[in-house]
């Protein structure tokens, strides 16, 4: 059975697991949001409200450098033990997430960062630009707000495509990887150089 983008963003959210598993859960279960909750309690997937508790103050720092030597990424991933941060599969999510920051350059880690002056600027642009194409009047709010969705794409880390497997966000990646060693992870900060960058 076909599932529609909105039932698996639905169950995401109620679940916090990553959306494979929800496509994959609301499949399995016809469509039912009830039953996909119970197969993904079952198989150990569902995070809970406990982890989203916990405090994550151990971790690592993810390190990129490009090979022209030119830009560099330092980006820090904490979890709740030092045991998880020490495992190949979280010393792997740091270096993706360094990769990730280095490649396409976000400005912040998630869009509850983003100042709200920055946000309504931003409708204020598309607006215009919406309005100077001509676009029906009705339409122009959902326009903009279709285009503010994809401009948290670009300046967000957990809501850009991940560069390694663009149908996914990183969120998800980081989602996977919370569901498999079954501890909070939070990216808590993140610096991007580039030689000449930023100079006057």
């Amino acid at each position: 059975m076909a599932v529609t983008a909105a039932e698996v963003r639905e169950l995401r959210e109620r679940s916090g697991a990553g959306m494979m598993d929800c496509k994959r859960a609301l499949e399995e279960t016809g469509g039912d949001l009830e039953k996909a909750m119970t197969l993904l309690r079952e198989r150990g997937i569902l995070k809970g409200a406990k982890r989203a508790e916990r405090v994550a103050a151990e971790g690592t720092i993810g390190v990129y450098v490009h090979h022209d030597k030119k830009m560099a990424v330092l980006v820090e991933v904490n979890s709740e033990t030092d045991f998880v941060a020490k495992t190949d599969e979280f010393q792997e999510l740091a270096r993706n997430l360094a990769m990730q920051i280095g490649a396409r350059s976000p400005r912040y880690i998630q869009r509850e960062d983003v100042p709200e002056e920055e946000i309504e600027q931003e409708r204020r642009i598309h607006r215009a630009q919406a309005e100077q194409e001509g676009k029906p009047a009705q339409a122009i709010d959902k326009i903009v707000e279709g285009r503010i969705a994809k401009w948290f794409e670009e300046v967000c880390l957990l809501e850009q495509p991940f560069i390694r497997d663009e149908s996914r966000k990183v969120k998800d990646l980081i989602d996977d990887v919370v569901a498999r060693l079954g501890e909070k992870i939070v990216v808590r900060r993140f610096t991007r150089y580039r030689v000449g960058e930023n100079l006057g």
